[in-house]
């Protein structure tokens, strides 16, 4: 490895850039959100400020969650390599990583009307907080999934100037959603938090997890179904949730000896989720287009 990586790999791993998952959890709802306010034609600008967005605040999100847990990810065998854990970056170089991506976050919305403007500052306010959420809480999923979906009613605005009900039924699933998928990756690090005192759903949710978990995965889909009737969706909307259930149940099966290394593949599993109910929607769309 050359001296010029050696530099910039440790920027890299704090932003996550080398495991992108993060991200597309972050894309598809918000992608997902910006088809349906635009009926399946979503302007060119605000799509691209969109994906933009969530690779940057995504990337600030993990700095500014790495200085939070300076003090607690060299004890978690996860997170014991993180460039901060390691010594090989400073709390200040990652404070000064998330400022940088905001900033240029903020920049990229300022193309963007009014609202979208004004809406995006709570979005860097729930990208700020969060990370702190574990010591107070055990709620922590719940935040997280406010901040991953706070970028649909942005979506909503920029693309209609306005933010509807709909944004918001939108809004409440992906919380639900965020918070199961987020719970399965934190029931991989549950030992550990519990012996450094962090607060999660998975740590208070204890041997109930499972259930709880289906729970919040029918809850999910009873809400899309709602969504999908007040948008007289086609069956192919509905073909994909059906496809999203049976991934449910699979992450099930991959959790149910609650080891740590399924439980991790659990959550990743969620990937698929997202993608295969935004296909859904552009080809739901992508349809009624055509028929018009």
């Amino acid at each position: 490895m050359s001296k010029v990586q050696q530099r910039i790999m440790p920027y890299i791993q704090l932003m996550r850039l080398d495991r992108p998952i993060g991200i597309l959890l972050l894309l598809w709802p918000t992608l997902s959100a910006l088809w349906i306010a635009a009926e399946g034609m979503p302007d060119l600008t605000v799509l691209i400020v969109f994906i933009l967005g969530v690779i940057l605040m995504r990337s600030a999100g993990c700095a500014i969650n790495d200085f939070a847990d300076r003090e607690i990810d060299g004890s978690v065998w996860r997170t014991q390599n993180r460039p901060l854990a390691t010594g090989e970056l400073t709390a200040r170089q990652a404070v000064y990583v998330f400022i940088g991506m905001a900033l240029v976050a903020f920049i990229l919305v300022s193309l963007l009307n009014s609202l979208t403007i004004w809406l995006s500052l709570g979005g860097v306010f729930l990208a700020a907080t969060y990370p702190f959420m574990k010591r107070y809480t055990y709620f922590p999923q719940i935040y997280l999934g406010m901040a991953f979906g706070w970028a649909i009613p942005m979506a909503f605005a920029a693309q209609t100037n306005t933010v509807p009900v709909m944004a918001w039924l939108l809004f409440l699933a992906n919380i639900i959603w965020t918070t199961m998928y987020d719970t399965f990756y934190a029931m991989a690090d549950r030992e550990d938090d519990l012996l450094a005192g962090v607060k999660s759903t998975a740590v208070l949710f204890g041997d109930d997890d499972l259930i709880i978990q289906g729970i919040m995965q029918v809850a999910y889909i009873v809400v899309m179904v709602l969504v999908g009737l007040q948008l007289e969706m086609s069956f192919i909307f509905y073909l994909g949730l059906c496809l999203a259930s049976a991934l449910f149940v699979y992450q099930q099966f991959l959790a149910k000896d609650r080891q740590p290394q399924r439980c991790l593949q659990a959550f990743l599993n969620n990937n698929w989720v997202g993608l295969i109910i935004f296909i859904s929607l552009v080809i739901h769309y992508s349809i009624v287009s055509v028929g018009k």
